[in-house]
């Protein structure tokens, strides 16, 4: 510890023995860092603000109608993508800054200060966007924002737009692809259906449900059938005389039952004729017992005619029966119970043909129902693919229309200014800081001379740094007028020191009044 501390001291001593050197230095590097200083151009500052108005009444209304984009999204894109070259370039344009320039390479240098000195900042909470850009020039510096608002503005969510266009496009490609497709599965379903027409139904039924009816039918038929033969051997029987109570028995002396129609006829009406007198006149009076005598003769007439046909029956019975009313009536019968027996017979074997077809065919039904399920699968998927991406179209038509009524409002709150005062270079922060560079160059001068050329100020010192015996040393006496001498060297080295701060501290003081009046 003591060795090190003797070091230091020797070092500050060597250092000492060369302040003046230090002290120049520092004038030196003071003097033209505030010359530096001063030399900096005054830039200006240019500012605009912008507000981005993405709130609409008809994105709410229209939420789940149409595709609408993250609009605040693209909004924060494009802000940040907004200071590229392409946008760089059109601003010199714009601004009028390529005025100046006379080669590639001062276009290029232009350009990348452009972009490294362009800043736009955004409360991402209320889309307020600050442009601004500092310049030396302060009519090119508001020219420069203005010209940037206005890309930032005339933009307007171009390639959110771009992008919807290709949307539109792909989506239309794809719509006649589909198209295409779903035509194509519908010729391959129609020639199916006409290959194999007599296996379909107009109601909708499988062929099996079709087999089980047709089955159904022609045992109903079959039933039918023999219900209609029961029916007409039953006539037969009759008409043979297998049932004999419907033909007239001769002995029987009543006529009741027995049929003369011209005689029944007038009785009939005789009989109408003395009920309407018997309403008027007693049985005393001459028109009723008249009429009395007319039906008691007519009568007898259709006594004496029904004897005579029994008289007949018995010689003849076959003339007898052919002329009996009744047996008319079931010989017309039995010739419909013929007919009705005739068409179920045809009905049956019609029905029994198509049960056979369709047993016959039903060998084929699963690979049938399986080539149908399989083109009846394709076509509902075509389908289902075109009608989701027409509505998607319809869709994106619909968000692209909303967007051009209720797109994107840019407001500009603040419009491009140029502050009054310069806003760099700050020279109350830098004059300090030069201030302390010189000192800090005027120290590292006299220690860097102090350790080139150093200076020993004991014999311990010299012989540990020369490795040689150290004979002797001689000690100088120091008298009145060389400590008067080194006073006065120590004054002025004081004084130097005061005049580079107090040099500093004027400036500091003129700057802040010249900064202070201008205000």
């Amino acid at each position: 510890m003591d060795e090190l501390l003797r070091q230091a001291i020797a070092v500050l001593r060597g250092m000492w023995q060369r302040r003046w050197l230090g002290i120049i230095v520092a004038w030196i590097v003071g003097i033209a860092s505030v010359v530096a200083v001063l030399a900096i151009p005054d830039k200006y500052e240019a500012s605009a603000r912008v507000f981005v108005d993405t709130q609409s009444i008809l994105r709410p209304l229209m939420s789940g109608l149409v595709t609408q984009p993250n609009i605040d999204q693209q909004v924060m894109m494009l802000s940040r993508t907004l200071i590229t070259r392409p946008n760089v370039e059109k601003l010199i344009r714009m601004a009028d800054l390529d005025l100046k320039v006379q080669s590639r390479s001062e276009r290029e240098t232009l350009i990348e200060e452009l972009m490294s000195s362009l800043k736009i900042n955004n409360t991402s909470r209320d889309n307020i966007y600050t442009i601004t850009y500092r310049d030396t020039n302060p009519e090119s510096a508001k020219r420069v924002v203005q010209s940037l608002v206005s890309i930032f503005v005339e933009s307007n969510l171009g390639d959110a737009r771009k992008d919807t266009e290709s949307a539109r496009k792909f989506l239309e490609k794809e719509i006649t692809q589909y198209e295409k497709k779903l035509e194509e599965a519908e010729a391959r379903l129609k020639e199916f259906k006409m290959r194999n027409m007599a296996t379909q139904s107009a109601e909708g039924k499988d062929y099996f449900t079709r087999m089980s009816a047709a089955g159904a039918l022609l045992e109903q038929s079959k039933l039918q059938l023999r219900e209609a033969e029961q029916s007409r051997d039953t006539l037969k029987r009759h008409i043979v005389g297998d049932e004999p109570s419907l033909v007239p028995d001769p002995s029987q002396e009543s006529i009741a039952g027995i049929s003369v129609p011209e005689l029944d006829a007038r009785i009939d009406a005789l009989q109408k004729n003395l009920d309407a007198l018997l309403q008027r006149y007693t049985d005393q009076h001459p028109d009723v017992v008249s009429t009395r005598r007319l039906v008691k003769e007519l009568e007898d007439q259709k006594r004496q005619e029904v004897a005579a046909r029994r008289k007949a029956a018995a010689t003849n019975p076959a003339a007898s029966l052919s002329g009996n009313p009744a047996q008319q009536q079931l010989k017309l019968t039995l010739s419909e119970a013929d007919a009705n027996v005739a068409a179920l017979r045809t009905r049956v074997a019609e029905y029994q043909a198509r049960y056979n077809r369709l047993a016959e065919s039903a060998k084929m039904m699963p690979q049938i129902e399986a080539e149908f399920a399989q083109l009846n699968r394709d076509y509902e998927i075509n389908k289902k693919n075109y009608e989701q991406l027409v509505q998607r179209r319809e869709s994106a038509s619909m968000g692209s229309e909303m967007e051009n009524a209720a797109g994107v409002d840019f407001r500009l709150i603040d419009p491009p200014r140029v502050s009054p005062k310069p806003v760099a270079p700050n020279r109350t922060v830098f004059l300090p800081l030069t201030l302390l560079l010189a000192l800090g160059a005027g120290i590292a001068a006299t220690f860097a001379t102090s350790q080139l050329r150093p200076v020993f100020f004991d014999a311990r010192s010299l012989r540990e740094a020369s490795g040689l015996p150290l004979l002797g040393t001689v000690t100088l006496l120091v008298d009145d007028a060389r400590k008067q001498r080194e006073r006065k060297d120590l004054l002025r080295f004081a004084a130097a020191c005061l005049t580079l701060v107090g040099a500093y501290g004027a400036g500091l003081l003129a700057l802040f009044l010249i900064s202070v009046r201008t205000a």
